[in-house]
């Protein structure tokens, strides 16, 4: 019998060709890694369950979207049914830091009305001895912003399931303070189904998630 789920996130990766998005979906999913990945034509889907609270589990419908500006007609289809998304760049390539805000403002600009929830993610900071952008640097971007950021190695698993837990817990947060409303014919959330919410006395049902 499959795991119930509370509600659904529609999650989109970004950033430029090879700063690594494929990798960090990939050991973030099944826990697996390769340093060899082939290039991401349009978009592939992956999925994850994860635990925001006890007994409130949130589905992650992750989206993997290719960087290279000839998909980008393909990839912006899916820019206005995502709730959230990792702005990746890569640490030892300054220009895929210097892209980020192009990013940002491309997909602001598909969202609107809706509001989409971002974490910047500083890729590959396993290779220290090669790196172009400093913490310090991309921690200033990331407040000017007003997003959280979080440096990830798919490489070494280091920090992966937290930025998709990070990214989660801010879209949740958001969901639960009003931030962000469900809508008909909006697939950045949906709800679920809960199986433990039948065994509860009906005085508790009053909400899928307690915030």
């Amino acid at each position: 019998m499959e795991e119930g789920w509370q509600y659904q996130f529609r999650i989109i990766l970004l950033g430029d060709s090879t700063v690594g998005k494929s990798s960090l979906l990939k050991r973030f999913t099944d826990g697996s890694f390769s340093e060899v990945q082939d290039p991401t034509v349009g978009v592939d889907f992956y999925a994850r369950l994860l635990e925001v609270q006890p007994n409130c589990r949130i589905k992650l419908q992750l989206w993997d979207t290719a960087g290279q500006e000839r998909f980008r007609s393909i990839t912006r289809s899916y820019y206005r049914n995502s709730v959230g998304g990792l702005l990746i760049f890569d640490v030892t390539n300054r220009k895929s830091f210097e892209n980020i805000r192009e990013w940002l403002k491309e997909v602001d600009s598909h969202v609107y009305p809706n509001k989409t929830i971002f974490v910047l993610v500083g890729h590959k900071s396993d290779l220290t001895h090669v790196r172009k952008v400093s913490r310090e640097e991309a921690e200033q971007m990331a407040a000017t912003l007003g997003l959280n950021y979080l440096e990830t190695s798919a490489k070494n698993n280091t920090n992966v399931d937290k930025a998709f837990m990070k990214l989660t817990e801010c879209i949740y947060e958001s969901m639960n303070v009003g931030e962000i409303v469900l809508n008909d014919g909006w697939d950045g959330i949906k709800r679920g189904f809960n199986p433990m919410a039948l065994d509860r006395p009906k005085e508790e049902k009053q909400s899928d998630c307690s915030c």
